[in-house]
């Protein structure tokens, strides 16, 4: 039996059980929600949190997701090379994801490593693929967080479209989770499950909700 979905938006979903009962189901179901959420703009799983750590403190942010790849487990961002998360990225590679959709009842989390591209091929061909309305944010004419008196003044309006800056400060994050948790609500009884391949083969077990 399958979840009933009430709009267009998550017909990409129906075939999610409403019953978990196999340990391997809830590992499909997670990589099914990822692989649709990549391409479907319009479910909550677009636009997870990535949280970053700098050694001081904790960061967090919604980011959107351009690519999953199943096999390798890894997850595709864009962000803007001058940010505050790529000085927190060097110092250290660990990062956590979540996303939590109260449609699907479901929540899933990674831990993992992230890989950053700046100036390579992979950002080459990211940023070919990227919308032209996606391109222009990295035009704006200074690094994101900094403080302004006039926001007008980076409105998309003064972009220079014409100029190469806007690649220059695009950049690739690549995330390669190590765990993945998977919870599931349901009045019943409510289902968690952890997945991790840390010792390079996958392990899973049913958890306590």
């Amino acid at each position: 039996m399958t979840q009933n979905k009430h709009t267009d938006k998550y017909s990409d979903l129906s075939h999610l059980p409403e019953e978990y009962l196999e340990l391997d189901q809830t590992l499909k179901a997670a990589f099914s929600i990822l692989e649709i959420a990549s391409k479907n703009r319009h479910t909550l799983f677009h636009t997870p949190t990535l949280s970053t750590f700098d050694g001081n403190r904790v960061s967090t942010r919604t980011m959107v997701l351009r690519e999953f790849d199943p096999e390798k487990r890894l997850i595709r961002f864009h962000t803007d090379f001058r940010s505050v998360k790529i000085e927190q990225l060097k110092k250290d590679s660990h990062a956590a994801i979540h996303g939590y959709d109260p449609n699907l009842k479901i929540q899933i989390r990674f831990d993992g490593k992230i890989n950053l591209h700046h100036n390579d091929e992979v950002t080459k061909a990211s940023w070919k693929l990227s919308k032209e309305m996606s391109k222009e944010c990295y035009f704006v004419g200074g690094p994101p967080g900094t403080r302004i008196d006039d926001p007008s003044a980076f409105d998309p309006s003064t972009f220079d479209l014409e100029s190469t800056n806007g690649f220059e400060n695009f950049c690739v994050l690549v995330f390669q989770f190590e765990s993945m948790e998977f919870l599931y609500l349901k009045k019943s009884g409510h289902r968690r499950a952890i997945h991790n391949w840390t010792t390079g083969e996958h392990q899973s077990s049913w958890l306590i909700p």
